[in-house]
């Protein structure tokens, strides 16, 4: 008799929850804090003024984009949580009606009636609340909201993405820092662009032309803005 071998699938929706937060924040990084800098760099070439626009752009850009994310995640979670709620009401009061309810949902998806029935029955009998969750709500462990995971990948990753940009403008002379955070947050762009589009399976070209199309033109209209009000 052949052996069966057990293996475990990784999906891209495996990762799909973290990987939104961690290329959002990272991006939003990159490219707001560049900007803040070439923008203060093109009116103020003062060296230290422009670090100290990106040391701040830095931090209220991580916490701003932590409490967006938990505030927006939480909005998520309570109606996931008044849903359940709701949800379970009806199986107390209604049970019969959410049987014949849950079996029509399998009977849509190519069951045939006898047979959807007796799942409906079977999963109801196990767990009824997940049951309808998962089938009639849609509510899946994958994409069930997480406020402060969501926050916390959200923050760490703007720091991470916006410290490019610091870096480079604290290496080099005053003369020279809006050509250098320019170039590393373009090349910064490309990377985050292309391991996005990998861990998301999708192409690396589109990944990486979607974000530094964006970036650059953010960079460019800040610069313009930085000169206008300079001059």
């Amino acid at each position: 008799m052949p052996r069966l071998h057990r293996h475990r699938e990784r999906h891209v929706t495996d990762r799909i929850g973290w990987l939104r937060a961690a290329v959002l924040g990272a991006n939003d990084g990159i490219v707001s804090t560049a900007s803040l800098m070439v923008g203060v760099a093109a009116a103020e070439p003062q060296a230290e003024a422009v670090l100290v626009a990106g040391v701040a752009g830095l931090v209220a850009g991580a916490m701003s984009m932590a409490a967006g994310e938990y505030v927006s995640v939480s909005s998520q979670g309570d109606a996931e949580a008044a849903d359940l709620a709701r949800e379970q009401r009806e199986l107390d009061t209604e049970p019969e009606h959410e049987l014949d309810e849950l079996s029509a949902i399998y009977v849509g998806r190519g069951l045939d009636p006898a047979l959807a029935r007796e799942v409906a029955v079977q999963l109801m009998d196990h767990d009824a609340l997940a049951a309808h969750a998962r089938d009639e709500l849609g509510l899946h462990d994958l994409n069930r909201a997480r406020p402060l995971a969501a926050a916390g990948a959200s923050a760490a990753a703007f720091a991470v993405g916006a410290a490019v940009p610091l870096a480079s403008a604290a290496l080099v002379p005053a003369a020279a820092i809006i050509g250098a955070v320019v170039t590393t947050s373009v090349v910064a762009l490309i990377v985050t662009g292309a391991l996005a589009a990998n861990a998301g399976g999708a192409s690396r070209l589109r990944g990486i032309t979607r974000v530094t199309a964006w970036g650059a033109f953010a960079m460019s209209v800040t610069w313009a803005a930085g000169r206008l009000f300079g001059a």
